[in-house]
C-alpha cells in the first residue's frame, strides 16, 4: 500500500507539474484572443470521453506502432507504454482540462485595465501577464492546480490502458484497490478508498478556501 500511495503522489506531483506549466503556457499565447470550438472541445474532451477511449487513443500515439511510441523506441531502445512515464503522461493529460479552464478563468477575470497600464509603462503583453495578471490570478491557479492533482491521484482507465498493473512501477492507488478487491483484501482496499477520499476531501476544502480569501490589498 505504501508502495502504490508513494507513487500516486509521484505521478499526480508530476503531472500536475506539467499540466499547470503546459496550461500556463498555453494561456499566456492565447490570453485575449477566443480558442475556435473544435479547439475548445479537443481540450476539454479528455473530462467527458470513456477512459477506454481516451486510453486507445493515446496507445496509437505511443505504442509501439505510434506516431510517437515508434521513434521514441527506435532511438532509446525502450518503450513509453508500460512505464512510470505513461502513467504520468495517463494523469497529465486526465487532469490537463481542469488546470486549464483554473488558469483560463483565474486570468481572465483579472481587471483588464491593470494589464493596459502596464502596457503603457513598457511591459511587453507577456511581462504584463506574468507580472500582473498571474500574481493576481494565483489563487484560482492554485485552485486549478489542487483539482487536477486531485484528478490525477484517482485516474484508473486510463492508466491502466497505456501504463498496465505493474507492481513497483505503475500500480498507482486507483489500481491497487482493483488488485486489493480482486484478492480479496477488503482491508487494504478500504485503506486506499479512505486515502484516496481524504487527498480528494482536502483538495476540494482548499479550493473553497482559496476562492473564500480576500486578496491583500
Amino acid at each position: 500500500m505504501l508502495q502504490a500511495l508513494g507513487l500516486t503522489l509521484l505521478v499526480a506531483i508530476t503531472a500536475s507539474i506539467i499540466g499547470g506549466l503546459l496550461a500556463l503556457a498555453l494561456v499566456l499565447a492565447t490570453h485575449g484572443r477566443r480558442f475556435s470550438g473544435a479547439i475548445d472541445a479537443v481540450l476539454t474532451a479528455p473530462l467527458v470521453l470513456p477512459p477506454t477511449v481516451l486510453g486507445y487513443y493515446l496507445l496509437l500515439v505511443l505504442g509501439a506502432r505510434g506516431v510517437i511510441g515508434r521513434p521514441f523506441e527506435a532511438v532509446f531502445g525502450s518503450p513509453i507504454v508500460f512505464t512510470t512515464s505513461a502513467a504520468i503522461i495517463a494523469a497529465t493529460v486526465t487532469a490537463f482540462p481542469l488546470i486549464l479552464q483554473g488558469l483560463r478563468s483565474a486570468l481572465d477575470s483579472v481587471d483588464g485595465t491593470l494589464l493596459d497600464a502596464a502596457r503603457t509603462l513598457g511591459a511587453t503583453r507577456v511581462q504584463s501577464l506574468l507580472r500582473v495578471a498571474v500574481p493576481l490570478a494565483s489563487r484560482g491557479i492554485a485552485s486549478g492546480l489542487l483539482l487536477g492533482f486531485a484528478r490525477a491521484c484517482g485516474d484508473f482507465g486510463v492508466t491502466l490502458m497505456i501504463a498496465g498493473n505493474i507492481e513497483g512501477e505503475t500500480r498507482t492507488a486507483s489500481l491497487a484497490i482493483y488488485d486489493a478487491v480482486l484478492g480479496g483484501r477488503d482491508g487494504d482496499a478500504l485503506t486506499l478508498a479512505l486515502i484516496l477520499s481524504a487527498f480528494a476531501v482536502v483538495a476540494i476544502v482548499l479550493v473553497q478556501w482559496l476562492g473564500r480569501r480576500p486578496h491583500r490589498a
